[in-house]
């Protein structure tokens, strides 16, 4: 989230919205006169519940995209539907491989050779959706999951600031299950290996 802030995009944070009171997030949102909102999950009976009050938290901003950044919990279908094709998400592998927890482990464990981060809309399918822009790193054959996960996060935070200005500037265009991207160049093109500039 602070990537995306500090990205100078063509396009305004309407608020950033957590579910814990206590997340480093809301006060640099604040800090930087962003509005902020919490609906904590906790007092609500059921997924569904905690996902009704955050749907109505999000609306009262009147958002054209909802971006998941560090939100660590699975949304309901109804939730999902609901931002159909306006919700994004960010996840440390190059999808479809590796979906859910504990990526870089299981990266290392299979012996891939490259890894990654995927901006993707979201799905109700957990870690699916319509690819956005992937960035790829090599696999050092010393890395652990710390180190690997920390050339990932690098990553990261280009990719997602690239994909909402493509957002911003109308040059999604999401068909059939797949995402084209309109005018992107070679440098900038839906798929980065950082290490072609070294």
């Amino acid at each position: 989230m602070q990537a995306i802030v500090e990205a100078n995009l063509p396009l305004r944070i309407a608020a950033v919205i957590g579910n814990k009171p206590d997340a480093a997030g809301l006060d640099y949102a604040q800090a930087k006169g962003i509005p902020t909102a919490v609906v904590d999950h906790r007092p609500h009976a059921s997924r569904a519940a905690f996902d009704a009050a955050l749907m109505q938290a999000i609306d009262a901003f009147n958002p054209d995209l909802v971006v998941l950044a560090g939100f660590m919990r699975i949304l309901t279908d109804d939730f999902v539907h609901h931002y159909a094709g306006r919700l994004i998400n960010i996840h440390p592998s190059l999808l479809p491989a590796f979906p859910g927890l504990g990526t870089h482990r299981r990266a290392l464990d299979a012996g891939v050779k490259i890894h990654g981060c995927t901006v993707h809309f979201v799905t109700p399918a957990v870690d699916h959706g319509p690819i956005v822009v992937q960035a790829a790193v090599p696999v050092k054959s010393d890395d652990t999951p710390d180190t690997l996960a920390a050339r990932v996060l690098e990553q990261e935070h280009q990719i997602y600031p690239q994909a909402l200005r493509w957002f911003a500037q109308g040059r999604l265009h999401p068909h059939q299950g797949r995402v084209n991207v309109r005018d992107a160049e070679t440098l900038t093109s839906a798929l980065r290996f950082p290490w072609e500039s070294q």
